[in-house]
């Protein structure tokens, strides 16, 4: 089966790293090749996963001109490589270029990466052209989606992450980097900055555990829209009025995320607004670390007590308490820690969810037509 993913490529936070693993998860009967408009980190990285990527051109709806030149350079690529399965991920790709795969009478797939509803101008484009089938990656996503396409049928499948966990020895050498004492107790949370992931509300719980010993906190993600830079700002901001400055550290836009984690040891992220999925989760889980989070969104679907804490969505000192349990108390920390990996593996193992992906796609699409077309 050879799959076609659309997408922009412009920014890099979760779908990103969805559409990577795909690229280095090898599968003898699924072949991924990606088409993108921007030629960007996302693009580099496909590349060097070994993964074929086809350029669209830069596509910016507020120049019309730049989109009819994507969706022709899309409609020459259908043309010339047959493609099985088309996957668009995002309201945004649906839009732009949804009628041009039906058009050439080829499956088209849409996979909501985020929830649905139904109101913003993106998704009223993207209603207009109906997908054969909706993915979900989220039990929480999939209970939106009536909001979007209410008579497609739609498939749960999580997404398949890669265990990037990295050895003690990294550990070592990112506390030597950052100058962190070895048995210093570090909190991580690694995301985009966008103020739903409620780094604000962590902040606030800091505050709670200034006279609590031992502890740092290390915020993980750069701007990359200007809002997002007007956000950090204000959040370098609240840190300072909070007196937290010698204890948080923002480190901006990584590339060695696995080595972070490997060298925290609990993982933060209280999210004010629902999390679709949370690949940062499950990141977090394959390197060891407890979560603690908000149980909003799919998170419930993510955390248990066996890896971590659900506490009340906007409550800071229920994250403060959860923190400061974590902190001081080695033993829950590490017993926490060793049902982290297994969680991980059972939800977002690559090699079962792709072949899972395969059978929903095999399944409902293919094996539909054939009964059709013999009736």
């Amino acid at each position: 089966m050879r799959i076609l993913h659309l997408y922009a490529g412009n920014l890099f936070g979760g779908i990103e790293t969805y559409l990577i693993t795909l690229a280095k998860t090898h599968l003898p009967h699924i072949q991924h090749e990606f088409a993108l408009c921007f030629e960007e980190r996302l693009s580099s990285e496909l590349q060097q996963a070994g993964a074929i990527v086809h350029p669209l051109g830069a596509a910016k709806i507020r120049y019309p001109w730049t989109v009819c030149k994507a969706r022709s350079n899309l409609k020459a690529l259908l043309h010339k490589r047959q493609f099985d399965v088309v996957i668009a991920h995002a309201c945004w790709v649906q839009s732009l270029f949804g009628s041009v795969v039906k058009a050439q009478n080829i499956p088209l797939v849409f996979y909501a990466h985020d929830t649905a509803s139904g109101r913003t101008g993106l998704e009223q484009f993207a209603k207009r052209t109906i997908p054969d089938l909706v993915l979900a990656n989220s039990r929480y996503t999939q209970s939106t989606l009536a909001n979007l396409y209410p008579d497609t049928p739609s498939r749960l499948i999580y997404c398949p992450v890669l265990n990037s966990a990295c050895s003690s020895q990294a550990r070592h050498q990112v506390r030597s980097q950052f100058q962190t004492p070895l048995d210093r107790v570090v909190i991580i949370q690694a995301c985009r900055l966008e103020p739903w992931k409620g780094h604000r509300l962590l902040l606030s719980a800091l505050a709670h555990l200034r006279t609590v010993p031992n502890w740092e906190m290390w915020i993980v993600g750069g701007a990359q829209r200007s809002h997002e830079k007007t956000y950090l700002a204000e959040l370098q901001s609240q840190a300072e009025t909070f007196g937290l400055c010698d204890r948080v550290q923002f480190l901006g836009q990584r590339s060695d995320v696995p080595q972070l984690l490997a060298a925290a040891d609990i993982h933060c992220q209280p999210n004010i607004g629902g999390e679709p999925f949370g690949i940062a989760f499950i990141e977090a889980l394959y390197a060891g670390l407890p979560i603690i989070t908000t149980a909003i969104g799919a998170a419930p679907e993510i955390v248990n007590d066996r890896c971590g804490y659900l506490v009340p969505a906007g409550d800071s000192s229920a994250i403060a308490q959860a923190l400061e349990q974590l902190i001081t108390d080695t033993e829950k920390r590490d017993r926490l820690s060793k049902g982290c990996i297994d969680r991980a593996i059972e939800l977002c193992d690559p090699e079962r969810q792709l072949h899972q992906l395969y059978e929903i796609l095999d399944r409902e699409l293919f094996k539909n037509a054939l009964e059709l077309s013999t009736c």
